[in-house]
């Protein structure tokens, strides 16, 4: 019996050194493998991230993917965010130029304008005499035509002035549309509340609300209409004026010589003697006024003269007649 369970005794304790060894060889090799593991794992170790749970590391791979596109997204956004609508820009030019012919311009202008898809705003023609007359236009052309369109009337003359003007309103633009969606939200929002309201006072009060915030989403319709004008189509200041008046001999009228100046002279004092002529006919009726007052003046004067020498040339007569007989 003793010697059976000595036996029994070594079998189990081989098994049992058996075991021991197969469990030190496993853990020898797994220590290699979780060396190399940590060693192709080392940025995400210097980043602070714990190994995933079992079951969970795909979720949670997903969601770091996630979370880093958004970020970048979100830098690059930050770094070069395209405009909504791309750029607005309000763009304007005065043009003065010298034609032969007015009339010709005028039409040739009008033409390139409705040519290019715009149109005539407004014309205004002054003739300054029987033969010269100039004319001022404004334009109104397609952003998209504008440089053409300019250089055409340009050409069309004697170039005496040009001016441009670029005005980058796509800030407003975008501030106003933004404005428009938040107020359109908020009148939504009172009329709901107005749909929901059952006192008078509420509603009363609702609609003058309403009434404020509808004014004001109509303001910023029309400048939302405004900015939508002006950017979608240029304005263009034409003036075209005719050459200077040619003389007799065909050249530029000479300097002014005696005979414009004796002209000039006889207008002077014409219309000196017509300024004193005016100046009498004016002066004349307080003149009138003060003769008459003078002469009435001079009339009262003397009798109240004549009524103080009569009582004393009366009393010498009077002390004759009734003095005493001696």
């Amino acid at each position: 019996m003793r010697v059976e369970s000595r036996i029994d005794r070594s079998f189990v304790r081989g098994r049992a050194a058996l075991v021991a060894g197969a469990l030190g060889l496993l853990l020898a090799v797994g220590g290699c493998g979780a060396a190399g593991d940590a060693s192709g794992d080392g940025a995400k170790a210097a980043d602070g991230k714990s190994a995933p749970r079992e079951g969970f590391a795909d979720e949670n791979g997903a969601a770091a993917s996630a979370a880093e596109q958004q970020a970048d997204g979100k830098a690059a956004g930050k770094k070069a965010a395209p405009k909504p609508g791309g750029t607005h820009v309000i763009r304007t030019a005065t043009l003065s130029v010298e034609v032969k012919s007015v009339p010709k311009a005028v039409a040739a202008a009008r033409g390139v304008a409705e040519g290019a898809g715009g149109l005539v705003a407004s014309e205004n023609t002054e003739r300054l005499d029987d033969t010269y007359e100039t004319s001022h236009l404004v334009l109104r052309v397609p952003q998209e035509r504008f440089q053409e369109v300019l250089r055409e009337l340009s050409g069309s003359g004697k170039l005496l002035s040009r001016a441009s003007n670029a005005k980058d309103v796509t800030d407003q633009v975008v501030d106003v549309d933004s404005r428009i969606s938040t107020q359109r939200a908020s009148v939504a929002r009172v009329r709901e509340l107005m749909d929901k309201a059952e006192k008078i006072n509420d509603v009363v009060a609702l609609e003058g609300e309403l009434s404020s915030r509808q004014s004001d989403l109509e303001s910023l319709l029309a400048q939302q209409a405004s900015l939508k004008d002006r950017t979608s189509l240029a304005t263009i200041t034409l003036d075209l004026t005719p050459p200077d008046a040619p003389g007799d001999d065909g050249e530029k009228e000479d300097d002014p010589g005696f005979l414009d100046a004796l002209g000039g002279g006889w207008d002077a004092f014409v219309t000196m003697l017509r300024w004193i002529a005016v100046a009498f006919g004016a002066a004349f009726p307080f003149l009138l006024t003060a003769a008459l007052a003078v002469v009435a003046w001079r009339v009262l004067r003397k009798r109240a003269a004549a009524r103080r020498t009569a009582p004393a040339v009366a009393a010498p007569v009077a002390g004759k007649d009734g003095a005493p007989a001696s």
